[in-house]
Order: structure tokens, then sequence, then C-alpha cells
């Protein structure tokens, strides 16, 4: 009975140490035998793919910035023209959850004179991030708010982006694992050997960037062009096959 137990916990212990060994593929029993990860036995591969798409979601980041005597007064001021950017943005059909607030500031405007330093008046600066889902509607939008709100407008950046990204990542996936194939086929070819199975299968980091915009887009009197261009939805695989 005790020698059968011990046989048990020792078969334990070898289990314990394939799975703890990971990735270097081998572990030692205490009576000597070498036993192998099967993850580890094969061809590795990385294999690669990437969809080219046009970005269905503008982002914009913008606000007012108001400068007055009293933080009354800017406060004042600063929503007036906020207000006036968000009904300018319902009106033209972006949605109420997709206007985020990303910061709000009041802080003192410093004069410094020789010795000393004087509140000359406050500083209010409110930011929304702005999701525009249709693309089209960027630059009149863009026009709209900075009409709306005047010289207290700052558009700080834009960038488009890929709403849903789920079926680009399929195609791409498809790709990757296809071009994993293609490595691993010409590896054995070249090895004299056959491609069996992949015995393990991991997916690595996929990328989607973003497309950023040149700041200086606000010409006065003018109607602001916005072009979204394309850009790549891409996604790694490593494969482990087997080979004969």
């Amino acid at each position: 009975m005790k020698k059968s137990l011990l046989i048990v916990a020792a078969l334990a212990l070898v289990v314990l140490a394939v799975g703890a060994a990971g990735s270097t593929g081998q572990v030692t029993a205490e009576n000597g035998t070498t036993i192998f990860s099967q993850q580890n036995v094969g061809i590795w591969v990385t294999g690669e793919g990437s969809v080219t798409v046009v970005p269905d979601v503008a982002n914009l980041n913008l606000g007012v910035e108001v400068q007055a005597e009293t933080v009354a007064q800017a406060q004042a001021q600063a929503a007036n023209a906020m207000q006036a950017v968000i009904d300018e943005l319902r009106a033209r059909g972006v949605a109420d959850t997709d206007i985020k607030t990303q910061y709000y500031n009041i802080y003192p405007v410093w004069d410094y004179q020789k010795e000393k330093s004087v509140i000359v008046g406050y500083r209010v600066t409110n930011t929304v991030a702005v999701k525009i889902r249709d693309v089209e509607n960027t630059g009149t939008i863009i026009d709209a708010v900075a009409a709306a709100a005047g010289d207290f407008i700052r558009i700080n950046s834009i960038y488009f982006t890929v709403d849903d990204t789920s079926a680009y990542l399929e195609q791409a996936r498809a790709e990757a694992m296809a071009d994993a194939k293609a490595k691993a086929q010409q590896l054995v070819d070249l090895a004299g050997m056959n491609l069996g199975k992949p015995t393990y299968i991991s997916e690595g980091s996929s990328y989607i960037p973003y497309i950023y915009a040149d700041r200086a887009f606000l010409d006065e009197g003018s109607s602001t062009t916005i072009s979204p261009g394309e850009t790549e939805v891409s996604l790694s695989v490593q494969v482990v096959y087997s080979m004969s």
C-alpha cells in the first residue's frame, strides 16, 4: 500500500514538473528520466496577417477656454460656450453617449512684475471627447462648433479608428494561420521531412493604429475638409507543427 502511494506521489511530481517547465521543453525526474514537453517538439513558426480598412469613426478632442477677471465670469462664459458646442453636436446627430468630459480646469492667471506676482484673472478650460460615427460629417461638425463657440473654441486633436474590428480580426487571423502554415511547410521541405498537424497555437497581439489628422485644419471662412485615409488591422499567431 505504501509503495503504491509512493508511486502515485512520484507521478504527480513529474506531472507538476512538466507543467512548471513551461517553455524549457524538458524536465528531469528523480530517477534521471528526461521528459519532453509536447509543445516544444516540432517546428515553431510565427504567422502574420493584416487587413486594410477605412476608419469609420472620427474621435475629436475639443473644448472651450475662457479668461475673465473673476472666476464667476469665466465660468459663466465657458458654460455658455460649451452649451453652444453641445447643442451643435446634438443637432448634427452626435449622441449624448458619444460626448464625454475629459477635464475641467479653473486656475489663476498671473502677471509677473518685478519682485511680486499679481493675479490678473482666471481661466476656465472645459474639454470633451467626441465620437463622430458619420465620418463624412466630421468637417461640417468642426465648422459648426467653431462658429458656435467663436474665439473660445479649442480643437486639440482628431484621430480615426474602426468601431467594430471583429470581422477584420477574423480575416487577419485566417491570413496569419495561412502564413504560419506556409512557413512551416517550407521549413520541412528544406529539411526533407513531412509536415504534421498543429500541436500548439497561441494568438499574439493585434494592432489597430490610430490615424491622426493635422491640427492645422481650421481655415477661417472655408469648409474644413477631413479625410480618414486607411489603416491596417494586424494580428500574429504562433503555431507549433509536428513533423515526421
